[in-house]
C-alpha cells in the first residue's frame, strides 16, 4: 500500500512542478513589453542588405521616427520634387508659364523611365503636362527639359535659401547616362545627348559592376538629400508654406497620380489610404520612396531610402509596403 502513495505523490509532485513552470513562462511572456513601433520598423529595414535611411512624422501628434535620417543618400529621382516646387514657385511669379508648350525634339528624348521617349519628334507638350509625367512616370526626358528652363543652379539656390543643407540637385540625367558609357571608355566623354540616347546603356559583362560603383559614388548621383530634409521638403509642401494654396493643391495631386505603386502604397492603398509620393529607382541597386500618408487620423510624412542594395530586390520594395502599413495602422 505504501508503494502506491509513493508513486501517487511523485506523481503530483510532477504535475505541480510543469505547472508552475508553464504558469511562470506564461506570467514572464506576458511581462514582456510588445516590441515598439521603432523597433519594429527598425528590425524591418535593418534586415536588409542595403544602406538604409528613414524618417517619418506623424503631422498632427508631432510623433517622430529616426534611423539614421541625416546621412546623405543618393536621392536619383526624389530630387525631382525640388524642380516640381521651384517650377509652380516660378509659376506664381510669373518666370514660367505652365501652359506654354515645348517643342520635343529628338535630342531632348532621354532613356531610363518615362514615356516621353517613345513618341516622334514634334510632340508640344506644355510645361504642366512636363512636371506632372516627372512626377507621376519618373519622366527622365521632361526632367531635363524642365531643369533647363527653370536652371539647375536655381533650383540649388532655392533649396538652400530654405535651409536645406544636404539636398541639392547636381547634374542632368544626359550627364549621368553619359557618364556610364565614359566609365566603359574615357573617349565617350564627347557622345551628344543624341548619341548617348541612341546608344541606350552598356550591356556589356561589366555593366552592373561599373553601374553599382557610380551608384554608390555621392559625386555621381543625380540628386543627394538626407530621409530627414525630403519629409520636411514634403511637410512644406503639404501645409502650404512653398507656395500659394493653389500651387500646394495642385503638387500635392500632381504626387498623388504616382504611377508606380510597388513600394509606400503597396499594401495600404486599398485601406482608406491616399498616398502622395515620389519614387526614386535605379534596380537592383537603389529603390526610395517618399511621400505623405494621408488616412484617417494622418497625416503621416514618410522618407525611406534604400541604396547599395547587394539583396533581393523585390524585398526592398515589400520591406517599404510594410513600414508604411506599420504606420497607418499604430500612428492615428
Amino acid at each position: 500500500m505504501g508503494w502506491i502513495i509513493k508513486i501517487i505523490v511523485s506523481i503530483l509532485v510532477s504535475y505541480c512542478t510543469l505547472s508552475c513552470y508553464s504558469t511562470s513562462q506564461q506570467s514572464s511572456s506576458t511581462d514582456s513589453p510588445p516590441p515598439t513601433l521603432e523597433s519594429q520598423i527598425q528590425a524591418h529595414i535593418n534586415a536588409l542588405d542595403a544602406k538604409s535611411s528613414l524618417y517619418a512624422k506623424h503631422l498632427p501628434s508631432g510623433r517622430q521616427i529616426e534611423i539614421r535620417a541625416d546621412i546623405p543618400m543618393n536621392s536619383v529621382s526624389v530630387i525631382k520634387i525640388a524642380i516640381m516646387v521651384l517650377a509652380y514657385r516660378d509659376a506664381e511669379n510669373g518666370r514660367l508659364n505652365l501652359e506654354e508648350r515645348y517643342l520635343l525634339r529628338q535630342q531632348d528624348k532621354r532613356r531610363g523611365s518615362g514615356v516621353l521617349q517613345s513618341f516622334k519628334a514634334g510632340l508640344k507638350p506644355t510645361y504642366r503636362d512636363l512636371v506632372t509625367q516627372m512626377i507621376i512616370t519618373s519622366d527622365n526626358t521632361a526632367t531635363d527639359i524642365v531643369i533647363k528652363k527653370v536652371g539647375l543652379e536655381r533650383v540649388n539656390i532655392m533649396l538652400k535659401s530654405l535651409g536645406y543643407k544636404e539636398t541639392r540637385l547636381q547634374g542632368t540625367l544626359a550627364t549621368r547616362y553619359r557618364k556610364r558609357w565614359e566609365a566603359l571608355d574615357p573617349s565617350l566623354v564627347s557622345l551628344t545627348d543624341l548619341e548617348v540616347f541612341e546608344r541606350g546603356f552598356p550591356s556589356d559583362p561589366g555593366a552592373e559592376e561599373r553601374k553599382f560603383t557610380l551608384n554608390a559614388d555621392p559625386n555621381e548621383w543625380l540628386g543627394r538629400t538626407t530621409a530627414r530634409e525630403i519629409s520636411l521638403l514634403l511637410e512644406q509642401i503639404h501645409t502650404g508654406a512653398l507656395s500659394s494654396q493653389s500651387s500646394r493643391d495642385e503638387m500635392i495631386s500632381i504626387l498623388k497620380k504616382q504611377k508606380s505603386i510597388s513600394r509606400l502604397p503597396q499594401r495600404i492603398r486599398l485601406q482608406n489610404v491616399s498616398v502622395a509620393h515620389k519614387t526614386g529607382d535605379s534596380p537592383p541597386t537603389t529603390a526610395n520612396d517618399v511621400g505623405i500618408l494621408y488616412y484617417p487620423g494622418g497625416p503621416t510624412v514618410i522618407s525611406v531610402f534604400t541604396n547599395e542594395n547587394k539583396g533581393d530586390f523585390v524585398n526592398l520594395e515589400e520591406t517599404i509596403g510594410l513600414i508604411a502599413e506599420d504606420l497607418v495602422k499604430q500612428w492615428h
